[in-house]
């Protein structure tokens, strides 16, 4: 018998044990992806349903309403809610106390990350865990100390400044800050310091260009917060024209949406508009939010 007809039933036995080790993860793999695309629809089910419910001409809540009816499809519902609440004034409400909050956001959540990563002064580490113990205090235990502190104290009532103040500091976004900063090699700022550059120059000019992915993802993190917010605006607000849309479509929820030929159906073309910005960014950027969110973990 020669070498290669020694060989031949070798080959066929690895082979063998390959293709057998081979159909067990195929068919894991298979299950894994039926088990996803499960929790994919049970995920999204919610949100289908939300456009569905907006888009009916006369309220529908059986098993029969999932499913579009042609013949009950209409618009009407976002014209009677924009005439209830005016939703381009609410849309703008909220942009503005959103917008406040995120640049707020990032300009103290820089200058805060910074000083605690790359500053050296007496405390340091016991201010970086006294921002962490505030993070476990739920915000609605501070509501009634900041009202009075920023609605009589400061005469900020009915305004978005008073709206915006109480998330003026974020610390989950000094937390990514900090962290990105400290991953960053301390020769470069070395080098800065020797030529002459101040903290100011160091941060803007060396340190920040550095760490944008860090402020895609403090924006991504923060922006959802605001934009949602009810329980603050509802209670610093009580002219409806500053009021964000959250806050106006709880009141139309409560006072107007019995009046309604289709009040569903108009909640539902409310909640459509609200959620429509924070999803379409999430699936923006979600390529960008993956990646940073991957990267800002913190490194031994």
């Amino acid at each position: 018998m020669t070498k290669a007809d020694r060989a031949t039933p070798e080959v066929t036995a690895r082979s063998d044990s390959v293709t057998a080790a081979v159909e067990p993860r195929a068919s894991r793999s298979w299950w894994r992806l039926i088990a996803l695309l499960f929790g994919a629809l049970v995920f999204l089910f919610p949100f289908y349903y939300m456009i569905i419910g907006s888009l009916q001409k006369t309220q529908n809540t059986s098993l029969s309403g999932v499913l579009p009816n042609p013949g009950n499809m209409t618009l009407h519902n976002y014209g009677e809610i924009n005439v209830a609440i005016d939703l381009g004034k609410s849309i703008i409400n909220s942009g503005i106390f959103t917008g406040g909050v995120l640049l707020a956001t990032l300009v103290f959540g820089i200058l805060a990350g910074y000083a605690l990563a790359r500053l050296s002064f007496r405390g340091r580490g016991l201010l970086f865990a006294l921002m962490l113990l505030v993070l476990t205090v739920p915000f609605q235990l501070l509501i009634i100390p900041l009202y009075v502190l920023i609605a009589r104290n400061y005469g900020l009532a009915n305004s978005y400044l008073g709206m915006i103040a109480p998330f003026a500091i974020n610390s989950v976004a000094v937390l990514i800050f900090r962290q990105y900063f400290m991953q960053l090699p301390a020769e470069l700022f070395d080098a800065a310091r020797i030529d002459g550059a101040s903290e100011l120059k160091v941060l803007i000019n060396i340190a920040l260009p550095l760490v944008r992915p860090a402020v895609l993802t403090a924006m991504l993190l923060t922006f959802i917060g605001p934009w949602n917010e009810f329980l603050w605006p509802f209670l610093i607000t009580k002219q409806q024209s500053l009021q964000p849309l959250a806050v106006a479509l709880a009141n139309y929820i409560d006072n107007v949406a019995a009046t309604a030929s289709n009040p569903y159906g108009a909640i539902l073309a409310g909640a459509c508009v609200l959620a429509a910005p924070a999803v379409a960014l999430i699936i923006g950027f979600q390529r960008y939010f993956v990646s940073t969110n991957i990267g800002s973990g913190v490194k031994g």
